[in-house]
């Protein structure tokens, strides 16, 4: 005996049709909808243009810490563009002018508040170069008490290249000053009796860096930061709009049927 099977229908979702999302019903929320995902890929586009500007300045940094230590006699020994030497080790030697060093305010070291000491150090050329020799604490950061902090004699340093902290249409000083927030060199020059370089230079650690003041290591960030991240944030949002969309007009247009 041949028993009688009941099939139940299968129902399938049916396929979207292209041109029905164009019709006149539809056609400024696809249109919306397109818009607001070509906005979305393109800000995906642009945070992996941002990885690839990135990763450029990772290698070009790599390859600046990597050169040998370039030895600071003067302005003529600088190229056109002094961007160039950014984050480059340095060796200079000259005697501190002491006497017309100044104080970086604002400035902490391991959580406690200090100021950082900058001092012009002569040069053979007759010019000078500004020289970040480290923090002090603040209760030792007084003008009265920095003569404690002098080095004698001739001096050999180490360091990093550091760009001029320079604010557009800043008001100049009335007149010279020994505390600044930020190494501006075009305002500290005038108050200099000789020229100074268009860079400074952040002064490295010795050996033992017990004493004041103390010199930090520079933290060089070699990362490629969250733009990868951010990329496929912005191509998920985008793909996330178009299916939502989808779903929708699925759903509408079987209540239509």
């Amino acid at each position: 005996m041949i028993e009688k099977i009941n099939r139940q229908p299968v129902t399938t979702k049916s396929p979207v049709r292209p041109l029905a999302l164009f019709s006149r019903r539809w056609l400024p929320s696809t249109l919306l909808v397109l818009m607001g995902m070509a906005v979305l890929v393109r800000l995906g586009f642009w945070q992996l243009d941002r990885l690839e500007q990135r990763r450029a300045h990772n290698a070009q940094l790599a390859a600046q810490l990597a050169q040998p230590p370039l030895e600071l006699t003067g302005a003529a020994g600088l190229p056109a563009n002094v961007a160039d030497l950014k984050n480059r080790r340095i060796v200079a030697r000259g005697e501190f002018d002491f006497e017309r060093q100044i104080g970086l305010k604002a400035q902490t070291w391991q959580g406690e508040p200090g100021i950082h000491l900058v001092t012009p150090l002569r040069l053979a050329s007759g010019e000078a170069v500004l020289v970040d020799r480290g923090w002090v604490p603040v209760d030792e950061s007084a003008p009265a008490q920095w003569p404690q902090f002098n080095e004698t004699g001739p001096a050999t340093i180490t360091g990093h290249v550091r760009l001029s902290d320079t604010l557009p249409n800043a008001r100049p000083p009335d007149g010279p000053q020994q505390e600044w927030y930020r190494v501006d060199i075009e305002a500290i020059a005038p108050q200099l009796p000789y020229p100074i370089l268009p860079i400074y230079v952040q002064q490295l650690p010795p050996a033992n860096n017990s004493a004041y003041p103390a010199r930090l290591t520079p933290e060089v960030d070699m990362s490629e930061g969250p733009h990868l991240g951010y990329a496929v944030q912005w191509f998920l949002f985008a793909l996330i709009l178009g299916g939502g969309y989808i779903h929708v007009f699925r759903k509408e247009s079987a209540k239509t049927k």
